[in-house]
Order: structure tokens, then sequence, then C-alpha cells
């Protein structure tokens, strides 16, 4: 089992994304533990304040130090992390490498980024990685941090009906899936590729490998040694 604790602004954000679909089933099966923390209930202030106009004049704000850290640190009371990741969109690209290795941990931490993101002294001191999940910005790291758990949770044994359908996902051998399809083996004209109904599995497979690779070579020759 793996246990997610995630660190945020805005926790009605993310109500949704962990109660649904695999992370959903995940939790009910006791697979995956998810829990979503206010980093407001750890301000200093009556008022809940935990951000402030950075020093140096730039526009903008910036997530408080004191606040990430006191949550940090409490939690960290509780259990050892295996990761305390930052959601930013300067952290190393999110893949299935980091995917998988991710599933085998026990414990993580991910902090939301918002506003101008988060005094940097909690990144020097407490981040132990930093992930992105594109070369753009969101308004905050929730969306980021939901994507991130639901590329983990998926791997997890007991997560999905049918484990063995993790393993043929894109990325996974560096190759961008085969094209599928269901019945009827004809609509509109447009035909199931004939090798697909003829049950040889060893041409089958040889058939899905070929589309793999050359789907990648086509769409995703970043993903291939040539």
């Amino acid at each position: 089992m793996i246990h997610i604790d995630i660190l945020t602004v805005i926790p009605d954000l993310l109500a949704s994304p962990f109660n649904h679909s695999i992370i959903g089933r995940a939790k009910a099966k006791g697979v995956a533990e998810v829990a979503v923390h206010n980093i407001r209930d750890y301000a200093l202030d009556r008022h809940r304040r935990v951000d402030d106009y950075p020093f140096g004049g730039e526009a903008g704000m910036v997530m408080l130090v004191e606040p990430v850290y006191r949550l940090i640190t409490e939690l960290k009371r509780h259990r050892a992390y295996d990761e305390i990741i930052y959601t930013s969109p300067d952290g190393e690209r999110l893949n299935q490498k980091e995917a998988n290795r991710l599933s085998t941990l026990k414990n993580i931490i991910i902090l939301c980024g918002h506003y101008k993101g988060v005094d940097h002294r909690i990144r020097e001191h407490l981040i132990t990685r930093e992930l992105s999940i594109g070369d753009y910005v969101l308004t905050g790291g929730e969306l980021a941090a939901a994507v991130i758990c639901d590329a983990v949770v998926r791997l997890l044994p007991g997560a999905m009906g049918d484990e063995s359908s993790a393993l043929t996902d894109s990325f996974q051998d560096n190759l961008l899936a085969p094209p599928v399809y269901t019945r009827p083996a004809e609509f509109n004209g447009w035909k199931v590729p004939e090798i697909l109904l003829q049950g040889n599995a060893a041409a089958i497979e040889a058939w899905k490998f070929e589309q793999s690779l050359e789907r990648t070579k086509r769409l995703r020759p970043d993903l291939t040694d040539e």
C-alpha cells in the first residue's frame, strides 16, 4: 500500500479526483491512502494567511515558509517519507519511468505550488524531488498533484481490474501503444485489421509490436534511439 499526503491551499479542488475511478477504488480496497491537507490550517495568524509579497519587488505573491514548514514537520512526526515532492513548472518532467519508481514507495508528500511559488528555503531544505507535468504554467499545482497520483496509484497491485493492463500502456517500454479495436468487426465500411480476428496469438503480438514501433517513430521520434 502507498500513502500520499497532498499539501494545498485549495483542498476542495481535489475532492473529486481522489474519490472516483481507479484512485477511488484503490482507496476503497486499501491499496492506497490519499490525504489532503489545507496549508491554511497551519498559518500563524487568525486570518489564515499563507502568502506575502516577494522580497525584491517582483509582482505576485509567494507562499510563506512557516505554514508549509509546520505542516511538513507535523506529518513527519507520524511517518518517514520516501519523497517530498514539489509540483513546479521548472521541475523534472514526469514520465512513465518516474511513475513506476514512485509506485514502489510507501510514503510520499506532494506540495502543490501556488501563486509565484513557495519560499525557496522550503525547496532547498525540505523538498527531495521537483516534478512538472509539462512546459506550461497552471494556476496551482493541485491538478499536477492529481495527475501524479493517478499515474502512480493505477500501477499498484489491485488498483485495476486487470493488473496486466498497466504493463501494456504507452511509454512502459518507450513505445506508444498499438491501435485497439472492439466489436463490431465492421462499422460504416471501416474494418478491423484481419490479423486481429484470426486468433493467432504470436502473429497478433508481432503485429502489435510493429504498430507500436511505427506509431512511435511517426508521432514521438524523441522516444526512439534512432
